[in-house]
């Protein structure tokens, strides 16, 4: 009876310590070194083994025997945990993908799928220190992470909503890229001029169609021109042409950048990009990164291309963070309406009634900015089985207005993907 109860007993530890049950990994102590591609990422992990036996020598001989194995297999994993979880942008992102996620630790933790992620391991081992009496050791390397297999295993285990059908229900962002610029500097210009700027949104533009993303590439001055009289609605603000411009484009998103070069000695230099990507309908800053190149003599473009590969990534993840918020409230535009000062105040205050009551029928949720005599500005937030268009959101707003029986003609300005410039005259 006794051997038979040892036998379940030595069944069952066996079964437990396969990596059916994986979970996370004892040390979760890792640091993101570089972005290497659009896909990959190389991260600094440590890995922790402690042995289970009881008796010191036993348990010391152990780690000498299995203990760099072990902590080397948690080190892999760590790499994984920080993808997921960790660092200042994990893939999971929400308490909704976490509930989740916690459901199928074991898939991505097994070890099997953790090589699957792990496209690079570093021959050398950069740390090897004994804890706790010898009974336990950690071991740091680094390892190059796939973060695109990653992302498609949580979108086959229903962790993630599939960017295909995030498109379907509202449409693939456009983002546009612009350099950074002064005041009255004119970023279409600064693209065309200067090559180094030219290759520096290159490589973002790359980023981004890399993913799947609508990529809008400024070409023409007369958008810019065009916007920035409608933009004169608005009162006497500072002049922002990257918001402007993305406005008149009709991008999702935008995306600005700058840099900077410092001498580190004996002839080289260090580059730094700054990258911010902003919500176009409201420029509200989505997130901000510096990235770093290596100190080097020569290579211009080498040093730009690694300093911004360094600093787009988290920006990235920020933005489909962003796109999957904005899943949930439906599509946003952006609603400027001018009342011709031809209309007296009750007439104009009746205008801005039938526009009130129409934009809580057509909106799911709406945010009043500006209201004046001459000026409607607001936000919207349509559903996109809906309203999966502007022109739609025009065309009710119309229809709306015409059946109130205010006076005035409602006439479109402009009306592109995400801005809806409209004016009521006296006719």
């Amino acid at each position: 009876m006794k051997t038979y109860l040892k036998l379940i007993c030595l069944i069952l530890v066996c079964f437990l310590s396969t990596d059916l049950f994986a979970q996370y990994p004892e040390s979760k102590q890792a640091t993101f070194i570089e972005t290497v591609s659009s896909s990959e990422v190389l991260i600094e992990a440590t890995g922790l083994y402690k042995s289970p036996e009881k008796k010191k020598k036993k348990a010391q001989k152990d780690v000498k025997k299995n203990g760099v194995t072990m902590a080397i297999k948690d080190a892999k994993k760590t790499a994984v945990y920080f993808i997921l979880l960790g660092g200042t942008d994990p893939l999971i992102s929400t308490p909704e993908e976490r509930a989740k996620f916690e459901k199928n630790t074991s898939f991505f933790f097994d070890m099997s799928n953790v090589s699957r992620y792990i496209s690079w391991e570093e021959t050398q081992i950069l740390k090897k220190v004994k804890i706790d009496d010898g009974r336990g050791i950690k071991v740091t390397k680094r390892f190059k992470v796939n973060k695109e297999i990653i992302t498609n295993d949580l979108v086959s285990q229903e962790i993630f909503v599939a960017k295909a059908d995030l498109v379907d229900i509202i449409g693939n962002p456009f983002i546009l890229v612009i350099p950074e610029t002064k005041k009255g500097e004119n970023p279409i210009e600064l693209l065309q001029d200067n090559v180094k700027v030219k290759h520096a949104a290159a490589v973002v533009e790359s980023y981004l169609t890399a993913r799947k993303y609508d990529v809008i590439v400024p070409e023409q001055q007369a958008n810019l021109d065009e916007l920035t009289a409608a933009q004169q609605m608005l009162g006497d603000q500072e002049e922002d042409y990257a918001y402007q411009l993305a406005l008149s484009i009709g991008s999702d998103v935008y995306i600005t950048f700058s840099g900077a070069v410092e001498s580190t000695g004996y002839g080289t230099e260090k580059y730094s990009m700054n990258v911010r990507a902003f919500e176009t309908t409201t420029a509200r800053l989505l997130g901000a990164e510096t990235g770093y190149s290596q100190a080097r003599q020569g290579e211009i473009m080498v040093s730009i291309e690694e300093a911004m590969s360094d600093a787009i990534n988290n920006v990235l993840s920020r933005i489909m963070n962003y796109w999957k918020d904005d899943l949930k409230r439906g599509i946003q535009y952006k609603l400027i309406v001018s009342i011709s000062t031809d209309f007296d105040e009750d007439e104009a205050e009746d205008i801005q009634f039938a526009f009130m009551d129409a934009v809580d029928e057509v909106a799911k949720k709406s945010k009043e900015n500006i209201v004046t005599s001459q000026t409607i500005d607001y936000l919207l937030w349509c559903d996109p089985e809906k309203y999966d268009k502007s022109s739609k959101v025009y065309r009710y707003l119309k229809t709306s207005f015409n059946d109130q029986g205010v006076e005035g003609t409602l006439k479109k300005i402009n009306v592109n993907r995400k801005l809806i410039l409209l004016k009521v005259v006296y006719e």
